[in-house]
């Protein structure tokens, strides 16, 4: 199973390299945080360096603003393109 693990891995970040830079950052983040996390939140924007993802309230914006540096690693071991930091944004 961990050889299958690998492979898809392998596959899914060559994918993500081949996207246009900016656009490889908004898809790796579901990849990086997962599907139950990707369910209840959006990337929105990358800009400067910056992956602002929007969450539903300011409780999810604290947990996630915890789990950020292990999404950040999983986002530049993936994404074309650096991230230097994750913004969490309340839904409007």
């Amino acid at each position: 199973m961990n050889r299958a693990s690998a492979g898809l891995e392998t596959i899914i970040a060559k994918a993500l390299h081949l996207a246009p830079p900016d656009e490889s950052v908004l898809l790796a983040w579901p990849v990086a945080c997962g599907s139950a996390v990707a369910d209840r939140t959006r990337a929105l924007s990358f800009s400067d360096g910056i992956l602002r993802v929007e969450v539903a309230d300011a409780g999810w914006r604290r947990e996630l603003a915890n789990l950020a540096p292990r999404y950040l690693a999983l986002i530049n071991k993936y994404s074309a393109t650096s991230v230097k930091r994750i913004e969490f944004v309340v839904k409007a």
